[in-house]
C-alpha cells in the first residue's frame, strides 16, 4: 500500500493534534504535526534528509496571526533559511523549495481574497476547517493527482479576484512597456531603493538626468510617489538591480517627493 505522508501546519495545538490523531487513524495516511511555519520548515527539509519527504502539507490560513512573533518574510531559497513565516508566505516558499509537494489551506471562513493569493501563492486546495473528515481526504488525494480543490460557494468570488488581479497586472505591464530603455534602467533602480546620486553613479549619468527621468518615469507609470512607482513595477514584475553590483544610497523619496 502507498502510504500518503502528512504535515499538519497549525500553532492551535489542540486542533493540530486532534486533526493528526484523526488522519493517523487511516491505514495509507502517515502524519505529523508543526505549531509554526519555521517548524514545518524543518521537519520538511529533516524528511527530505531521510529520503521520506512529505507528500501534503496542511496549512492553518491564519498561521502566525495568534503569536505576536509571526512575522511574514519573503520565501527563502532553501527552507531553513526562513525565520518566520504566515500561511500563504509558508505555501509559496515550499512551492519554491519542495515542489513537489502539495500544499492545502485550511480555513476557519471562508474568504475570496485570501483563498486566491493562497492559489497564486501555489495552494492546490482550500478547505473548511470544520469539515468532515471524509471531505479532507478526499482533498487530500485529490490533490496528489494534481486536482485542484475549492468550495463551490467561492468558486465565483476567487475567479473575480484572480481576474482582477490578471488585470490590474496587464495595465501595469502596460504602463512600464511605455518607458524607454534607459527610464525601465532607472525604475529598476528605484526598486533595488537606490537614491538619484546612486542610480547616477551606477548608470554613469549626472545626478540631474537621473532626476529628470525620474519625472518622467512617474509621469508615465501615472504615480506620484516613488513608493507608488515601485508598487506598480513590482506588479508588472520588474524586478531590481542586481544586488551585487547595486551601490547603496539614501532613499529615493522623502515625504512622497523625490530626494533632492
Amino acid at each position: 500500500m502507498t502510504r500518503i505522508r502528512v504535515l499538519v501546519v497549525d500553532d492551535h495545538r489542540i486542533f493540530a493534534e486532534s486533526l493528526a490523531a484523526a488522519l493517523a487513524a487511516e491505514p495509507d495516511v502517515d502524519v505529523s504535526a508543526a505549531g509554526s511555519g519555521p517548524a514545518a520548515l524543518r521537519a520538511l527539509e529533516r524528511a527530505a534528509a531521510e529520503g521520506r519527504g512529505y507528500d501534503v502539507l496542511l496549512v492553518d490560513a491564519e498561521l502566525g496571526a495568534r503569536s505576536a512573533g509571526g512575522v511574514p518574510v519573503v520565501p527563502a531559497p532553501r527552507p531553513e533559511e526562513a525565520v518566520a513565516v504566515d500561511g500563504i508566505t509558508l505555501v509559496a516558499g515550499v512551492r519554491t523549495a519542495r515542489p513537489g509537494v502539495r500544499s492545502v489551506v485550511l480555513a476557519e471562513k471562508d474568504d475570496p481574497r485570501t483563498a486566491a493569493r493562497a492559489l497564486q501563492a501555489g495552494a492546490s486546495g482550500w478547505v473548511a476547517k470544520d469539515c468532515s473528515l471524509q471531505r479532507l481526504l478526499s482533498v487530500i488525494r485529490g490533490v496528489l493527482r494534481d486536482e485542484t480543490h475549492l468550495p463551490p460557494a467561492l468558486l465565483t468570488g476567487v475567479l473575480r479576484e484572480l481576474t482582477a488581479a490578471r488585470k490590474h497586472r496587464t495595465e501595469s505591464e502596460r504602463l512600464v512597456e511605455s518607458l524607454t530603455p534607459r527610464e525601465r534602467e532607472v525604475l529598476r533602480c528605484m526598486v533595488a531603493g537606490l537614491g538619484r546620486k546612486a542610480v547616477a553613479e551606477r548608470l554613469f549619468l549626472s545626478p540631474h538626468t537621473v532626476r529628470t527621468h525620474m519625472q518622467n518615469v512617474l509621469g508615465k507609470l501615472g504615480v506620484h510617489s516613488t513608493l507608488a512607482a515601485v508598487a506598480l513595477a513590482r506588479r508588472a514584475g520588474v524586478g531590481p538591480v542586481a544586488p551585487e553590483n547595486a551601490l547603496g544610497g539614501d532613499v529615493v523619496e522623502r515625504g512622497g517627493q523625490l530626494a533632492q
